[in-house]
């Protein structure tokens, strides 16, 4: 069943709810403007990107990217020096930018509800894993490395 819960999954289906609400339940409001169109592609890249540079890291240091699995290294360099959470990071500038790509306003709600199933479901239990794997080491790494940004 764990196989079933990973973060692709849950931004899937944030992502297709945002594409039915623009789709069918958009009420008349818009934000669609060059400016946000502009932001939405950067967003989508930015986190296309940060996915990369972080699954980079991953297979330089030929440890898990499973999110229910102990990893067997603690990765703090690249991406990791600036985000303990780099590819939940991504997802939730995808979402974002999906969102202002297909005008779905009240989707924008989705986004915090988004963070907040990441946060919960995946954040919190991968650090206690790897405070009981790390201890020091992740205890110093997250003195000096912000959970997110």
């Amino acid at each position: 069943m764990k196989w079933f819960d990973m973060p692709p999954l849950w931004l899937l289906a944030f992502a297709v709810m945002a594409y039915l609400q623009a789709r069918f339940f958009d009420l008349g409001l818009s934000l669609a403007n060059p400016v946000t169109l502009l932001l939405s592609g950067l967003l989508v890249g930015g986190g296309i990107v940060l996915t990369g540079l972080a699954v980079l890291e991953f297979r330089r240091h030929s440890t898990t990217i499973v999110p229910h699995q102990v990893p067997t290294e603690l990765i703090q360099t690249g991406v990791f020096k600036r985000s303990r959470n780099p590819i939940y990071l991504a997802d939730v500038l995808l979402l974002l930018g999906l969102i202002l790509w297909w005008d779905a306003v009240l989707s924008l709600v989705l986004v915090p509800i988004f963070f907040w199933v990441l946060e919960t479901r995946f954040v919190i239990p991968e650090e206690n894993r790897m405070r009981r794997t790390f201890r020091a080491d992740f205890a110093r790494y997250a003195e000096k490395t912000r959970r997110w940004v």
